[in-house]
């Protein structure tokens, strides 16, 4: 009993001790703190990177990419029995955007990915991204609806607002045409005067009467209204549809086409360049070709915005419709491994007046298929073609992006499609091996942080290490008459043992409860400093996130407050085994 009524003893009586206590606490609550903000900002990294990606991707090499999709997820499934839960083919090429803002021209390089939305959406969690399906905030608080609900589906069509936007553009084009062509007519090739304009719209079109618009020229003769001059120029031929939606469709990174805007009140917002329902043009290279590489360009309209969080995307993926894309890329080829006309299949009309037209087959009957021409958005008419005068069509792709099972091994199912695709013509990997140099970057990053917060604990260590010889000295007296009245070396060892297993345990509990809390309520203690500064400590500008993440794992707490406790028994080891060699007629030789 000795033992233990000495060592809480000293704990209550040593305030000197409370100073080894508060750096363990200290030491334990900032490795706590650090770690779960670390794993909350690498687990919502991999999260959104995971959106963009899937688990495992396959390549191909080729810039014509492989004629038979069907059959590289089939080879997939059969390479990985049970281990892949779903796949979608893409493909991804390297492309240049263009825009037009201001009456000037702006390019960006962008990564080009023509997906499936709803092959996409069961490979990875994009909606969740979209501009469309989330709310707009403000300080916290939700400043507009969002746009879409997540139960919506994912596809290509725009919303209500998006569609005006497109309409009223595509008006516009219609007036401009018009005029263009009505100019080219008259004599001066100058502006059309505007009793000209109203004889040659106001007969047959309601959405252009000259003589009542209020905008004039100098000489008194009314202009063309243009609202949309600035993000809009004047296209050199006619509209390309009736409506304004082209058969190409982008989701663009928000970084892509944003600049930041000075408020009145001096706050920064985003302010958009292209907004959904407008158009930009695409320019990448067509497959196929034998010599230098020609170029491929695709009109496209803007169906929505992203913002994954992750600059290396946001600032150069760009998603588009797959069949649009291989269609301007001509991925469309001959299929030379079946060339039966099946319903499903899609196919090139060889002759008659359709010749040359594709579509898709709906139905056999006998010798003759009912072929649906038309785009994958708006069908066309229904015709019925020889099977002889047929020929089936492959779509090639450049990727096919696989999902996993729950609790499949990654490493597992790329080495056994590693041995189903040939290394010469396909690259297999998963999202982190894309993602290498990032992903590592951000392990050593926390690696190097918890070895010099763990410096920290260390520190209190030696602190308590200088405490307890000082207690050892300023206590041989006592020491020597514990030893006198039968005391063993073991016992005395025992008490400085327990009074730094006690010191280590108070410390570490009261740093894991300090630590947890602080992580509980760090947004919080984060609006508080920037109130207190006048400056915003957490920018979601700069780092992408509406708050701070966070991601306690009760497994690295209990290892850092384990290794607190250690450390403090460590340093008492040396104190108590000199307090333990001490004789107690030495001890006593000079009371």
């Amino acid at each position: 009993m000795y033992k233990l009524l000495l060592c809480l003893r000293y704990l209550r009586t040593r305030y000197i001790a409370l100073a080894s206590i508060i750096s363990v606490t200290l030491g334990v609550a900032t490795m706590i703190v650090v770690n779960s903000v670390m794993a909350g900002f690498t687990t919502e990294m991999k999260d959104r990177i995971r959106g963009l990606l899937a688990d495992v991707v396959i390549e191909t090499h080729s810039l014509q990419g492989h004629e038979n999709p069907e059959g590289l997820i089939a080879r997939a499934m059969a390479a990985a029995p049970g281990m892949i839960e779903a796949a979608t083919p893409t493909v991804e090429m390297y492309a240049v955007m263009s825009f037009d803002y201001g009456g000037e021209p702006i390019h960006r390089p962008v990564q080009l990915i023509g997906i499936d939305p709803r092959g996409k959406s069961k490979v990875g969690p994009l909606k969740e991204n979209l501009a469309s399906y989330q709310p707009v905030m403000k300080d916290g608080k939700v400043v507009e609806p969002a746009q879409r609900s997540l139960e919506e589906e994912l596809g290509w069509n725009l919303t209500p607002e998006a569609m005006e936007l497109c309409q009223r553009m595509h008006d516009l084009d219609v007036l401009r045409h018009r005029l263009a062509s009505a100019q080219s007519a008259s004599q001066g090739g100058g502006i059309l005067p505007a009793s000209a304009a109203g004889a040659d719209w106001g007969a047959d079109s309601e959405e252009w009467v000259g003589d009542s618009q209020p905008y004039a020229s100098e000489g008194g003769s009314a202009l063309v209204p243009d609202p949309f001059a600035a993000v809009a120029p004047a296209p050199a031929q006619a509209p390309e549809s009736r409506d304004g939606l082209l058969d190409g469709r982008v989701m663009i990174g928000k970084q892509l086409i944003s600049v930041p805007i000075e408020t009145a009140d001096g706050s920064i917002e985003e302010r958009l360049l292209v907004q959904p329902g407008q158009r930009v043009t695409l320019t990448t290279v067509k497959a196929g070709s034998n010599g230098p590489p020609e170029s491929a360009t695709m009109n496209a309209t803007v169906t929505d915005v992203f913002k994954s969080g992750m600059s290396e995307y946001d600032s150069r993926v760009v998603f588009c419709n797959i069949e649009r894309l291989q269609e301007v890329r001509g991925m469309l080829v001959p299929d030379e491994n079946d060339r039966s006309v099946t319903v499903g299949r899609e196919i090139k009309a060889l002759s008659g007046p359709h010749a040359g037209q594709s579509g898709q087959v709906v139905r056999l009957e006998g010798p003759y298929a009912v072929v649906r021409l038309g785009s994958w958005h708006e069908p066309g008419e229904e015709i019925t073609l020889p099977k002889t005068d047929c020929l089936p069509l492959s779509r090639s792709v450049t990727t096919v992006q696989i999902k996993l099972k729950e609790g499949v091994d990654p490493a597992v199912a790329v080495a056994a499609l590693k041995q189903a695709f040939p290394a010469e013509r396909f690259s297999v990997g998963t999202w982190e091996s894309k993602q290498g140099p990032l992903l590592a970057a951000v392990d050593m990053e926390t690696t190097i942080l918890n070895v010099l917060l763990f410096l920290i604990v260390a520190v209190a260590g030696f602190g308590i290490l200088a405490i307890f010889y000082m207690i050892v000295v300023e206590k041989t007296r006592d020491i020597g008459i514990l030893k006198a009245l039968g005391a063993g070396s073991r016992g005395i060892m025992s008490i400085f043992l327990s009074y730094g297993i006690s010191l280590g345990l108070v410390g570490a509990g009261a740093g894991v409860v300090l630590g947890l809390l602080f992580v509980r309520y760090i947004n919080e203690v984060e609006k508080f400093i920037s109130y207190l500064t006048g400056r915003e400590v957490f920018d979601e500008r700069i780092y992408y996130f509406p708050e701070i993440p966070t991601r306690v794992d009760p497994l690295t707490v209990f290892w850092v407050a384990l290794g607190a406790v250690f450390i403090a028994v460590a340093a008492s080891i040396l104190p108590a085994r000199r307090a333990a060699a001490l004789h107690p007629v030495q001890a006593l030789r000079y009371e």
